[in-house]
């Protein structure tokens, strides 16, 4: 191992440690679960620190695909903790079906509006979420609502990235360490165009499609009659093998054009409108 790699590993297990402290001090938490890998990491070690103290509770709505809450109860299951499925219903607040950049501010409102009253109700010290340390300085409205609701984000106070999130669930035997990152159907919806119940549905199809043909990290996104997809690098030419069933199948979904990024996938794509507007608002000032 190289002096790099000990050093890395050693910062790795006191952010490690520094996260089982955090949780101890807490004493006992309900905690946002959503089966992806920040959220998944955190319900670990706080079963493992804080035993049936540690409760997860897991959002059901349109805005999730069917499989990820499947995923979430089989993934609580293995960890061996107590799981509650809330129902939720985000579409019926006009602020989040409206669909301006704030939108998932509304979304984590909605939860954790559903999540305050359980934690009282179970008698658990605190909310606990998977907002991590690389969220730090995007354009992340839910961690607004999250300061709002007195929701801890303990992967951020013991200053957890990705990478090392990754890492530490790859080392804690966690099955989805590597699984890729994922967000609400919702996001998959150019800002400003309403979102509604078909649409989410229409996305879920055409996502699950993709996975059945093999693709891994990818979105479908939603611009009107427009589909873009955005895929990795290396499986451009995946996409472009599969042409044709693709097409065939988006059209028939209702996309009247399908179009693929040649940027390839980014998280948070949709945001680059918005930051672009910003940067031509500033520059006219």
């Amino acid at each position: 191992m190289s002096d790099r790699d000990a050093a890395l590993a050693v910062s790795l297990e006191r952010k490690y440690e520094h996260l089982q402290a955090i949780l101890r001090t807490i004493g006992s938490a309900l905690i946002a679960f959503s089966g992806g890998v920040d959220s998944t990491l955190l319900l670990k070690v706080a079963h493992d620190t804080l035993g049936d103290r540690a409760i997860a509770a897991t959002a059901d709505s349109e805005t999730y695909p069917r499989e990820e809450l499947e995923q979430a109860c089989a993934l609580a299951a293995l960890i061996g903790c107590r799981h509650i499925v809330v129902r939720t219903d985000e579409l019926s607040d006009e602020r989040y079906a409206r669909n301006h950049p704030d939108r998932c501010y509304y979304c984590k409102r909605t939860l954790f509006t559903h999540l305050q009253p359980l934690a009282a109700e179970l008698g658990v010290a605190a909310i606990l979420y998977g907002a991590m340390a690389d969220d730090i300085g995007d354009h992340r409205p839910g961690l607004r609502a999250a300061v709002e609701f007195a929701v801890r984000s303990p992967l951020i106070e013991a200053g957890l990235g990705k990478r090392e999130i990754r890492e530490l669930a790859r080392r804690l035997g966690l099955p989805n360490w590597n699984k890729p990152s994922y967000a609400c159907l919702s996001s998959r919806i150019a800002y400003g165009e309403r979102v509604t119940a078909e649409k989410l549905r229409t996305l879920d199809e055409a996502e699950r499609f993709m996975r059945r043909l093999g693709f891994s990290q990818f979105r479908v996104r939603h611009h009107d009659v427009i589909a873009r997809i955005e895929v990795t690098p290396d499986e451009l030419p995946l996409a472009i093998a599969q042409r044709d069933a693709i097409v065939a199948h988006l059209k028939a979904l209702g996309y009247v054009y399908v179009t693929l990024d040649l940027q390839g996938f980014r998280s948070g794509s949709m945001n680059e409108a918005r930051r672009s507007a910003l940067t031509e608002i500033a520059l006219v000032e």
